[in-house]
């Protein structure tokens, strides 16, 4: 269905990473969301009443509440798509991560109220009269929530979004709450034992794990969380296909919401180029980045001597120093500054995070390393953290 209404009503639609072609997708799964959420809170409603189950009834809340949920995050993929303004001029992308906080929050608060409810059903239990319409209601609930959760999972990863993610996790919750309120029917049908306060306890616990997760995957990006390891390599080939440009280093990835990344990095260049040559390339590599990532990039060059092979010897020797303290650790920036007492060797290394020991500790290691390899030679080490994985 969703396949057949994108064909409809979204043009280009296989230009995900164009922010109109993902509002687009955003604003279709949303408004699916809300329908069918609301034709499975009318099917339950009427089973629970029937039935007696306050499983059923509480299922059915559960998806009053998805169709709230999808109204958040269709209002979410709305406001995200406003255009940059003066008082935000990196767009207003993060709503869409809002929208899925929010989205998550929904999830907790049913879930706490259905283990509420659920629990009093347990301390004072009650028949549940068995229906064949209930069943029946049951069953194409589940299929409709797992068709929900695919097409929300398959759409949220071609368009990149937190919140469809977060939709997608919380359909296959209540695919499998939905399946044990059936099983709890089936149960009292057929053995005469009320688990049905029971399986509600069980539904709100899924519930909850659910929220959690979700609100887990769109607090991240709202942190800043680093970038996946395939945008770096992507970013890494497109830099390193502009000769004579021979390594980068120091790249952060800027989130301001799906489809409005800005990239920075520092590209190293051999330092007896032609200045203005290397100036063009550095712009040329970033224009690749805008056109084949759709981010905006911005490149500082860093010249490097290339033609000296003490330099490049020594630049060898230190880079095998610094990984007995840890595999991790590299260096860029490598230059050396002789003088009349001593020589020093002017770098940067980049720790883990974890590495387990602070900045100045590490310096004095490497300086000490350094000191040992050679008398003469005095490290100037800048320590600094890596911003990808």
């Amino acid at each position: 269905m969703i396949t057949l209404l994108s064909r409809w009503f979204i043009r280009d639609r296989d230009h995900v990473t164009d922010p109109a072609v993902r509002r687009a997708y955003g604003q279709l799964c949303g408004l699916a969301g809300i329908g069918l959420n609301v034709l499975l809170f009318i099917g339950k409603f009427l089973a629970g009443t029937i039935s007696g189950s306050i499983a059923i009834t509480a299922d059915a809340f559960n998806n009053l509440s998805d169709a709230g949920s999808s109204v958040i995050t269709l209002l979410g993929f709305r406001l995200a798509g406003r255009k940059p303004d003066p008082e935000h001029p990196f767009g207003h992308g993060r709503i869409e991560y809002i929208s899925g906080l929010i989205v998550s929050g929904l999830i907790l608060l049913m879930g706490a109220e259905l283990a509420k409810t659920s629990f009093d059903k347990i301390l004072h239990p009650a028949a549940v009269d068995f229906s064949v319409i209930a069943m029946v209601i049951l069953a194409v609930s589940i299929l409709v929530k797992l068709y929900m959760s695919l097409y929300n999972r398959r759409i949220g990863k071609k368009i990149n979004s937190a919140a469809m993610a977060a939709t997608a996790a919380d359909s296959i919750s209540d695919a499998i709450s939905t399946s044990a309120v059936l099983a709890a029917m089936l149960v009292a049908k057929f053995s005469g034992l009320m688990i049905d306060g029971y399986v509600g306890m069980i539904v709100a616990v899924l519930i909850l794990i659910s929220g959690v997760k979700a609100a887990k995957e769109t607090i991240a990006p709202l942190l800043g969380q680093a970038p996946e390891t395939e945008f770096v390599q992507q970013i890494e080939r497109i830099v390193m296909s502009h000769p004579p440009i021979c390594g980068i280093h120091d790249l952060v990835v800027h989130d301001y919401g799906p489809g409005r990344v800005m990239i920075s990095l520092h590209a190293e260049v051999p330092a007896g180029g032609d200045m203005l040559e290397l100036h063009d390339v550095i712009d040329n590599a970033e224009i690749a980045l805008r056109r084949e990532l759709n981010c905006e990039a911005v490149i500082h060059m860093d010249p490097i001597v290339t033609d000296d092979g003490i330099t490049s010897e020594l630049r060898a020797k230190v880079s095998k120093l610094v990984k007995t303290i840890d595999e991790r650790i590299t260096i860029h920036d490598f230059r050396i500054v002789p003088g009349n007492t001593h020589t020093n060797l002017i770098f940067d290394a980049v720790v883990p995070f974890d590495i387990g020991i602070s900045a100045q500790e590490v310096s004095e290691r490497i300086s000490r390393l350094v000191s040992e390899m050679d008398s003469n030679y005095f490290a100037v080490v800048l320590v600094e953290h890596s911003y990808v994985k």
